[in-house]
């Protein structure tokens, strides 16, 4: 009956061990992973800094990713409309306060977007109200 349990133990023993040298690995390596993150939205930040001036075009990139997220699905990646309507030219007929407006109590079948508040909000806002 020995012989029968003891590769059993030793498998077990083995998973065990590999499990632990694992998560050992696994918790060096946290703080790469987590550099690498940040590494990874520092380059997305300096391509939108390279490619423009420069505050502007930095809440511009990041209002453009607000919108993407929140916004994209029916007004167009590219703001040409869809399920909403086209804010290619939003910014001619509103302005950034009336835009937060909308934004935070919708209008007509747009509703809330709650999601969007804070600083996301007001430079959503003013990037879209620059658009003429």
């Amino acid at each position: 009956m020995k012989k029968g349990v003891l590769p059993y133990a030793i498998i077990a023993i083995l998973g065990i061990v590999a499990v632990i040298i694992i998560s050992v690995i696994g918790l060096n390596h946290r703080a790469e992973i987590a550099e690498g993150t940040d590494n990874g939205t520092e380059q997305t930040e300096n391509g939108g800094e390279e490619s423009g001036s420069e505050e502007g075009e930095t809440a511009g990139g990041d209002a453009d990713a607000v919108f993407q997220n929140n916004c994209a699905m029916c007004h167009g990646a590219d703001l040409s409309g869809g399920a909403g309507p086209d804010l290619t030219a939003v910014g001619a007929s509103h302005s950034a306060d009336e835009i937060k407006e909308i934004i935070q109590n919708g209008t007509g079948s747009m509703p809330p977007v709650p999601a969007v508040q804070g600083e996301e909000l007001e430079a959503l806002a003013t990037w879209l109200s620059e658009k003429q």
